[in-house]
């Protein structure tokens, strides 16, 4: 129980509680209810369903599935980020440039990933084909989830398309992973709120990191003069 408290602290805390109170004053954190409601959701969700649900569905999957075999889970992650920054190439004008688009890309796989990584070690629940203890959150989940909330919001106000098939991608992968018996629904649900929630809070905080460099630069350049 104290791991599961763990997961949901460091859920919440994704959520950036300095954004609120500097609103107002730098004009630069703008956090909405839909930056905040989906990956804490998520998040309380997979701790609902831990244990006997997870459990129960997982039966039912092999039971049904029992030859379900993919590597397709491998590469599909990855699909969302690739057409966000190839539209970008393309000329596609999205919520930010090409090369801010690869920070972004970067900053959020990083930042899920470290979390996801950090939980899997402190939890250490076992995957249900035993495998390894590392089931707990799914890393596929995150870099999909991560992946699909780049190209929403580059593109997402464009088209609801390009929300809709980046979440129905991650969406995919979650489910192929409870497929071939690599993770629990739990697994996919922390993962996907990791994912989500990461993201959003880099590119909250991007305004403000982009001011900051700009003032590194500046001075630097009076320091020159």
């Amino acid at each position: 129980m104290k791991a599961y408290l763990i997961c949901l602290f460091l859920c919440i805390q994704i959520i950036p509680q300095t954004a609120f109170a500097q609103q107002d004053s730098t004009k630069l954190w703008k956090v909405t209810a839909g930056d905040v409601i989906p990956p804490v959701t998520l998040g309380l969700a997979s701790l609902i369903v831990q244990g006997k649900i997870s459990r129960h569905l997982q039966e039912r999957v092999v039971s049904n599935y029992p030859n379900y075999r993919t590597k397709v889970d491998e590469f599909l992650p990855y699909a969302p980020g690739v057409v966000s920054l190839g539209l970008a190439s393309a000329g596609v004008k999205g919520k930010h440039k090409l090369g801010d688009q690869v920070i972004l890309a970067i900053l959020s796989n990083v930042i899920a990933q470290g979390v996801t990584q950090s939980l899997k070690r402190i939890v250490k629940y076992p995957r249900p084909n035993e495998e390894d203890n590392h089931s707990f959150p799914s890393g596929h989940a995150t870099t999909a989830f991560t992946n699909a909330t780049i190209l929403h919001e580059e593109y997402g106000q464009r088209s609801v398309l390009y929300s809709i098939g980046g979440y129905g991608t991650a969406t995919t992968v979650g489910a192929m992973r409870v497929l071939g018996n690599h993770h629990w629904l739990a697994d996919v649900l922390m993962g996907a709120g990791i994912g989500i929630g990461a993201t959003k809070v880099v590119y909250i905080s991007y305004p403000w990191m982009q001011q900051q460099v700009r003032r590194m630069k500046a001075r630097r350049h009076s320091e020159k003069n």
